[in-house]
């Protein structure tokens, strides 16, 4: 009997230690598993995107590459009219080059905040001027289940020297898979700006990823914008050549 006590009594010290080991999970950790899940060492992905408005719908098509946090470059296909527009990202060095005129244009901070492509996603949701893992601190506040997926929910704060659009963000990361469910945006003031939910995680590019990301902003009723992935490549050949001022206007 004293046997059979000692086992129950190391079941329940086990599962302790599990459930503890798991509350005190670091969130900086899983905000950097949640991004290398998302785009890995390396990334290529082609996507479409439907900016929704009461009277129009308007939809283009895009080339996306990434490297680490640092490099990525944006190319947009379709329509006709944005055909070779494009946007390069080195560091906190950012650039849009605009075919119609044959000019690159260097992004000053303050236009991170704008609208890309006249889209619900600023440019620094897109082209990503900071770090979610190393421009932050971070919070884990609790856990909570949303689209049937148990997440961890993480308070993400700028560091004072970080030029960021957002004050506060808050994400629902899937505890199963670490991939973002959900994610809020505030300003200044403590208001709720805009929700980017991430839905149809499917097996691409052979890894788990969420194919269609919906941004809905609060202040404008009506107006949301869809982001499709359609093909993704995680172990393309790319090196820091390719993201280069030449090849933002050449690549294709």
């Amino acid at each position: 009997m004293k046997t059979y006590a000692k086992q129950v009594m190391v079941v329940i010290c086990l599962i302790v230690i599990v459930i503890t080991a798991y509350a005190q999970e670091d969130p900086r950790d899983i905000i950097r598993r949640m991004e290398n899940n998302m785009q890995g060492d390396v990334s290529y992905t082609e996507m479409t995107m439907q900016t929704i408005r009461p009277r129009y719908t308007r939809e283009i098509s895009l080339k996306a590459w990434s490297l680490g946090d640092d490099y990525s470059l944006i190319y947009i296909t379709a329509p006709a009219r944005d055909l070779g527009t494009a946007f390069l990202k080195r560091g906190r060095e950012m650039w849009n080059y605009l075919p119609g005129i044959d000019r690159t244009v260097k992004m000053p901070p303050s236009m991170m905040s704008q609208s890309w492509m006249g889209s619900d996603f600023t440019n620094d949701d897109l082209v990503r001027g900071v770090s979610t893992v190393d421009d932050y601190t971070h919070k884990l506040l609790e856990s909570e289940t949303v689209n049937g997926h148990e997440c961890h929910v993480i308070e993400m704060i700028p560091l004072p020297e970080t030029p960021v659009v957002y004050e506060k963000v808050i994400y629902w990361v899937a505890a199963e898979h670490y991939l973002p469910v959900k994610v809020e945006n505030y300003d200044e003031f403590g208001d709720l700006v805009s929700t980017i939910n991430f839905r149809e995680i499917k097996r691409m590019g052979g890894r788990m990823f969420p194919t269609v990301w919906e941004m809905t902003p609060h202040d404008r009723s009506g107006h949301q914008t869809i982001l499709t992935t359609t093909a993704a490549d995680f172990s393309i050949d790319l090196d820091q050549g390719f993201f280069t001022l030449q090849n933002l206007t050449r690549v294709r």
